[in-house]
């Protein structure tokens, strides 16, 4: 009897346990509709996305016996219906020196000091590290030093840097649903799930080392995050220790991104688009709303330092909505190491980056092939890191933000500069052929390109 008794118990828990469990669904239906046609369908609205948004609504479908025939009733009764995928990022498959590309130590040279940077002071080795050189920063802003709004959907920002302070704007917050865009609440509160079932969440670093699209190996032999003055290092699991807290995997990563897109564009206005929680989670949703949000609050340059492996209608209406409103949007051709279209890199209104090291060599890591229209460096990237830190990292993201910035020196130039019109200046570019693209950005000769001479 004891058995039958707990047998019951089970099988009751268990079905209350799937009946608990939701799934969510992107539906496109009239604001004034999607009520009524959820209550018909049993279904629950999370959530109606806003401004030129409008009409797309995130709801959850409950995992009960007959979800499949809710779904199929609701589908009739909407005009598209598609499913609020997980994006797990692709990771790349290696690690350790070969995931680096080469096992040298970072210049030490010049950790110690500071230098004037456009109104503020930064780390010279941020200012003035090789890639920098091979790029031509410097010389590039004799002719342009960046203008408009620079969109980054990742994972939030440190509004408090100092290098990043003055070029910051007010941004928004999808994981949270508020306006800001820091990075640093991440540290003290958990980010309210957007799926009810992690087993569905994205999760971006699944081993230690992946954050978002690119792989930051931080350990104690050769990548340092450093004070103006001390060096500490993250922990051997690469979890940061940041004045007492375990900082989430992928924190950090927002503010990287916008370092490298300041450091190339100094004079632009950068706005964090928080898409991605700190522990690497998203939605399909969630990129969609960013992307619609950066383009209706007057970004010129979207820089996406992401990538996953499929698409879908919402995200190609998204896409396009801002190619119609002259948007340049960038993003990583990922970490996979293979020729592979993945996206938003495989759109043909955005342009996908890959990896170089300093010596024009491609990254092990990088995807190429068509997926690839420009490549930039990407090992060994100094940048900016919350609280006033800095971090060096490895991935096609840190490739990303580089020629993000580019396309802001060519808006300062032009301002009514088009994706293709940008995409033809920045193939004024190294050629080193590996399935690169048109090649390594050079700075100056697609600004040249762009001024004509």
């Amino acid at each position: 009897m004891m058995r039958h008794t707990l047998r019951i118990t089970l099988l009751i828990s268990l079905c209350f346990l799937r009946a608990s469990a939701q799934d969510h669904y992107l539906v496109r239906a009239p604001g004034w509709a999607i009520q009524q046609i959820a209550s018909r369908n049993g279904v629950t609205v999370v959530k109606s996305l806003t401004g030129s948004a409008e009409g797309l609504h995130v709801v959850s479908v409950p995992r009960v016996w007959n979800a499949a025939q809710i779904v199929q009733n609701l589908k009739s009764e909407v005009q598209w219906l598609e499913h609020d995928d997980a994006l797990t990022v692709p990771e790349a498959k290696a690690s350790g020196p070969q995931l680096r590309g080469h096992s040298g130590h970072l210049p030490l040279t010049d950790f110690q000091s500071m230098v004037g940077y456009y109104g503020t002071f930064a780390w010279g080795a941020y200012v003035n590290q090789p890639a920098a050189s091979l790029i031509r920063v410097s010389d590039s802003h004799r002719l342009a030093t960046g203008e408009g709004t620079v969109a980054f959907l990742d994972t939030g920002v440190d509004f408090s840097h100092p290098v990043l302070a003055s070029s910051l704007v007010m941004g928004f917050d999808f994981t949270r649903d508020w306006f800001g865009g820091s990075d640093v609440p991440d540290l003290f509160q958990s980010t309210t799930p957007i799926l009810d079932d992690q087993s569905t969440t994205p999760i971006l670093d699944q081993s230690t080392t992946p954050i978002l699209d690119d792989s930051v190996i931080v350990n104690q032999s050769t990548t340092p995050i450093l004070d103006d003055e001390n060096a500490f290092v993250l922990s051997q699991s690469t979890t940061p220790i940041l004045d007492g807290f375990k900082a989430p995997h992928a924190f950090g990563h927002g503010t990287m991104v916008a370092g490298l897109i300041h450091l190339v564009a100094p004079t632009a206005k950068l706005m964090p688009v928080k898409v991605f929680s700190s522990d690497g989670t998203s939605t399909l949703s969630l990129i969609i709303s960013g992307i619609y949000y950066a383009v209706d609050h007057g970004a010129k340059v979207i820089n996406m330092s992401f990538s996953f492996s499929g698409t879908s209608q919402e995200l190609t209406k998204a896409i396009d909505y801002a190619s119609s409103k002259r948007v340049i949007m960038v993003a990583s051709a990922g970490n996979d190491g293979q020729s592979v279209v993945i996206y938003p890199a495989g759109y043909s209104q955005v342009m996908g980056i890959g990896s170089t090291n300093n010596q024009d060599v491609r990254s092990s890591f990088s995807n190429y092939g068509s997926v690839v229209t420009i490549a930039a460096p990407g090992e060994g990237m100094i940048s900016t890191y919350p609280f006033n830190h800095y971090a060096a990292g490895w991935g096609t993201s840190f490739s990303t933000p580089l020629v993000s910035g580019a396309a802001a020196l060519l808006v300062d130039i032009n301002s009514n500069i088009t994706e293709a019109q940008a995409q033809q200046a920045l193939s004024q570019a190294v050629p080193i052929g590996q399935g690169m693209g048109v090649g390594r950005l050079d700075l100056v000769q697609a600004c040249q390109a762009v001024r004509g001479h």
